[in-house]
């Protein structure tokens, strides 16, 4: 039996009044196919392995941040991309999480069919409980191609959705901070 994706691609084609065994177009149906798991694949994730017990005692309470993470997602409502950077910052409060983490995070969560705002949403809340520190600032900065390709067509535009929690959220000097750490210089 075919591949579900597979089979679903070649009617694709064929809708779009392509002719699916021509050049070029042959190994188009295996190929989506593969591309689609590759970027679907946060779906299988362990979040636990992601983290892979990378949780270390440290004595360190000021502000972690990995900023500029590529990451890219495919919109649920078009299924088209959506990229650009992550920022993601914590307190610690007594132990600090392997930096490289960081970005697997991002990447688990982005490698779905996603909205913006549930996936910054899901990378802060997934830090805070796993890692438990004192606070938890996300920033996404994002090109939506449903935006720019389609619709409105607007080439310029970026998203930008955040997510704040613990002191992040009820200190605005540890929110100010973060926001000011992470501005383009």
């Amino acid at each position: 039996m075919k591949d579900p994706l597979e089979t679903a691609t070649l009617q694709i084609l064929k809708a779009l009044g392509e002719n699916p065994a021509r050049e070029g177009l042959e190994k188009t149906p295996r190929r989506v196919a593969r591309a689609l798991r590759e970027i679907t694949s946060g779906y299988g994730a362990d979040i636990d392995k992601v983290f892979n017990g990378a949780f270390f005692k440290a004595d360190y309470r000021e502000m972690v941040i990995v900023k500029d993470i590529a990451f890219y997602s495919l919109c649920e409502h078009h299924m088209l991309p959506f990229f650009g950077k992550a920022h993601v910052a914590y307190i610690p409060d007594g132990r600090i999480v392997g930096l490289s983490k960081l970005p697997r995070l991002v990447e688990t969560f982005s490698r779905r069919l996603q909205v913006q705002e549930r996936l910054t949403q899901q990378v802060a809340q997934t830090l805070f409980k796993k890692l438990k520190p004192r606070g938890v600032g996300v920033v996404l900065e994002a090109e939506h191609l449903c935006v720019s390709m389609r619709g409105v067509k607007n080439e310029t535009s970026f998203a930008t959705t955040s997510a704040m929690l613990g002191s992040f959220r009820t200190d605005s000097a540890v929110r100010a901070e973060f926001l000011n750490l992470i501005k383009r210089q």
